[in-house]
């Protein structure tokens, strides 16, 4: 009964150790294929991640009401300003949602690194000016290789759709 005792209290003192971090390791390999100046071009930590923010693009109040060449002249515009803001290198990806029940219309991934700056960003766009779309923000934290989506999306896109 003493023996377990003293390996209860022995286990007890090396969870709190690892917990708090007293009784750390050798660090963590590092990756033999890491590229550095790569890391840094795409905005990456030590363990390849970086922060973006989901901007959920809903429907909107005015969606039912603008019709036509307006509705057509809008679309054409949030073409355009997704293209820039890729090509400044602040829309990691986009692209829009099936048919669903919570009036989810499309997804921005922006590279940005808080709400206040997506909402910046994507209250540029036209179709959530006029109030066709209108945008819920999640900061989210994932793998800086999304930043390479849309030049990769540009080799491999047979015909352009902006």
């Amino acid at each position: 009964m003493k023996n377990a005792k003293n390996l209860a209290g022995i286990l007890v003192i090396c969870a709190f150790a690892a917990f708090t971090g007293i009784a750390q390791g050798p660090e963590a390999p590092t990756n033999p294929k890491y590229d550095a100046e790569l890391a840094k071009k795409l905005g990456a930590d030590d363990t390849g991640l970086r922060p973006y923010v989901l901007a959920i693009l809903k429907t909107g109040p005015n969606d039912a009401t603008v019709k036509g060449e307006e509705r057509s002249k809008l679309f054409q515009g949030h073409f355009a300003n997704m293209t820039r803001l890729a090509n400044e290198g602040k829309l990691a990806v986009a692209g829009p949602f099936g048919k669903n029940e919570k009036d989810f219309r499309g997804l921005f991934i922006l590279a940005v690194p808080t709400v206040e700056a997506a909402k910046a960003l994507a209250e540029t766009d036209p179709i959530v000016k006029a109030g066709v779309l209108v945008v819920e923000y999640v900061p989210w934290f994932g793998s800086a290789a999304l930043m390479q989506v849309t030049e990769t999306h540009g080799k491999i896109a047979k015909k352009s759709i902006m």
